[in-house]
């Protein structure tokens, strides 16, 4: 039984995946649109299409001369039995040449694949390429949204496709469709009309029903993609998380939810692959009624005297090179179907707005040394009706450094995504703006505002890569020497000494084989190593000890002299030497002064210090 890679729709209750089906079904756009898409990837290697295009037409002459040349052996060969002269009767000359065309047919067909592939993997490399860097070009809101499982999906089956869809067009379809004209041709020229009318009405009958049956699985196929992708993404999220399903002790919660989608990918695939059956045998009808016909007329034509035996084997001979690649015309169909709807899930990627780009023409930002950077009138909400900063407003002088406190939810985190533009401010028509210099930092590229800025953040996610690595992606071509120079500035250096791999050591999936310290030090390490112009140190010590915070802070205020910097903190005792230190509550400043300052009001700031200190005695 052929195999079938389409995909059915999903039935039953489930409502996430429901859902996911339907915006599936509604992201749809015609197959023209997404051929459309692929050409111009294609349209740079014209050159080697067209000289595929004459060697695939170069073997299905071959080919179809195959038949041609076995009647003239067979009839060849119509001699008396037990002959003396049968020997010197064989053709030998037709025995070469038949086995010089069915070594043509092999050669012409290897060197048309040998030629495009270039073409077909490099479309594929520039297709999957553009997703990728379309992808880290949206916005946050985008990829915390996303189902990473589900996504990744979309991209494998989308570069899969477009591999598929060339191969499939180029070198099945379309010989085929040459194959059949050439074949059509030469039994209207060499015999009646009759053979033509016959093979011409069964392959109407065989391409429309194979086409009807094909759309209403497909229907069927694109619910499935949905099901694939969230049982995907159901599995992925759970082993990423496989700590908290742990904490939780919620394993066989996850086996349930896991065997949901599977359940429903089980029926639908048992339904897929009855309608497969259901085509198949169709399909062999109409190619079986077609052959008993032909081969009717043409032995009805040599008991008549009007064909030889000759005729009688190309007539047979025809049928069976015509219909064996016909035969797979309607997986082929199906192939390229699937192919196309996969190509536009991963097109409709590339369509998903950017919701922060840059200006067309924008410079780059202008930094020269530590830069004054000033937050005006700064709105935002990350949702319409809920707004987290109110109208904020405050300055960092150059090579200062400005703390911003407060409880949980207060805002402190947005501010530094705001001044990454991972999000941009709400009210930017009314005057909102962040600048750096002067300059509103919406007007420059988001690549030199990003390499002027460096961040230890709250949460450290590493790659799943050695130590080194993630402490040179603060500057890839840093040498060694620098990165052992940041790790030991980072108090990181003795402990990575000590591990039997050194800086080679993997450090797992996010960084999980190191304690949330050590993945503090290590994203310390890699903004040192960055060594911008502006810092933000976001809960920098959050995660490490008493004694190796007060040693690491000492570390951070030598990073920070001669910078501008932006400290977010809940322990207070860290920002204690700031210039100016903010209390952000609700997403508005109440009260703003140096640490003396601030507890000689007594207000906000005097009470969290006297209550963090009451903690720690």
């Amino acid at each position: 039984m052929r195999q079938d890679r389409s995909s059915p729709a999903p039935e039953g209750p489930d409502a996430t995946l429901l859902r996911s089906a339907s915006a599936a079904r509604a992201a749809r756009r015609s197959d023209w649109d997404t051929l459309k898409r692929l050409l111009p990837y294609l349209w740079q290697y014209r050159l080697r299409v067209l000289l595929a295009l004459g060697f695939m037409v170069a073997a299905k002459m071959a080919n179809v001369s195959v038949p041609l040349l076995l009647k003239q052996l067979v009839d060849g060969m119509n001699i008396a039995p037990g002959s003396a002269q049968a020997l010197l009767v064989v053709p030998v000359g037709l025995l070469l040449a038949y086995a010089g065309l069915r070594l043509s047919t092999a050669v012409f067909t290897e060197l048309r694949e040998l030629v495009f592939a270039k073409a077909t993997e490099g479309a594929t490399r520039s297709i999957a390429l553009q997703v990728f860097g379309h992808l880290h070009a949206l916005s946050l809101r985008f990829h915390l949204e996303r189902q990473t499982g589900g996504m990744t999906r979309d991209i494998e089956r989308g570069t899969r496709g477009v591999q598929s869809l060339i191969s499939y067009s180029l070198y099945s379809v379309l010989p085929t469709l040459i194959e059949v004209a050439l074949v059509l041709a030469l039994l209207g020229t060499l015999f009646d009309l009759g053979y033509v009318w016959i093979t011409l009405l069964a392959l109407l009958v065989y391409i429309s029903y194979t086409v009807l049956v094909t759309e209403w699985r497909m229907k069927l196929r694109r619910e499935m993609n949905a099901y694939e992708s969230v049982s995907q993404s159901r599995a992925i999220d759970s082993l990423l998380n496989y700590e908290t399903v742990k904490y939780f002790n919620n394993e066989a919660f996850e086996a349930r939810r896991y065997d949901a989608a599977l359940e429903q990918l089980r029926r639908a695939r048992i339904k897929t692959q009855t309608t497969l059956s259901m085509l198949n045998a169709g399909q062999q009808l109409v190619i079986a009624v077609a052959l008993l016909l032909m081969l009717w007329r043409a032995t009805q034509g040599v008991a008549e005297g009007r064909l030889t035996l000759g005729d009688l084997v190309m007539v047979n001979a025809f049928m069976i090179q015509l219909y064996i690649p016909l035969g797979f015309l309607g997986v082929l169909y199906r192939e390229i179907k699937q192919s196309l709807t996969d190509l536009d899930r991963m097109f409709s990627l590339l369509e998903q707005e950017r919701e922060v780009a840059d200006r067309a023409g924008a410079p780059a930002l202008l930094c020269r040394g530590a830069p004054t950077l000033r937050f005006e009138n700064v709105r935002f909400s990350y949702e319409p009706g809920r707004e987290i900063l109110h109208g904020l407003s405050f300055e960092i002088p150059a090579g200062q450094t400005v703390a911003v406190v407060g409880p949980s939810g207060a805002g402190k985190s947005t501010l530094a995504r705001l001044l990454y533009r991972f999000y941009d401010v709400s009210n930017a028509a009314q005057g909102g703006r962040i600048c750096i210099d002067g300059q509103d930092i919406r007007a420059v590229t988001q690549a030199s505002l990003r390499q002027a800025i460096g961040i230890v953040p709250q949460d450290t996610v590493l790659f799943n890569d050695s130590i080194e690595y993630n402490i040179r992606y603060g500057r890839p071509e840093a040498g060694h020497a620098e990165v052992v120079q940041a790790a030991q500035a980072a108090h990181i250096h003795d402990f990575i000494s000590k591990l039997p791999l050194g800086y080679d050591t993997i450090v797992g999936e996010r960084g999980l084989k190191l304690s949330g310290g050590e993945k503090q030090r290590v994203a310390i390490a890699r903004t040192l190593l960055k060594n911008p112009p502006i810092m933000i140190f976001d809960e920098a010590t959050s995660a490490l000890d008493s004694a190796n915070e007060r040693a690491i802070q000492a570390e951070l205020r030598n990073a920070a002299r001669d910078k501008t910097t932006l400290v977010i903190a809940h322990r207070l005792s860290t920002v204690v030497d700031a210039h100016e230190i903010l209390v952000l509550e609700r997403g508005q400043i109440t009260e703003r002064g140096t640490h003396a300052a601030l507890l000689d009001q007594g207000g906000v700031y005097a009470g969290m210090w006297a209550l963090q200190q009451a903690a720690s005695a």
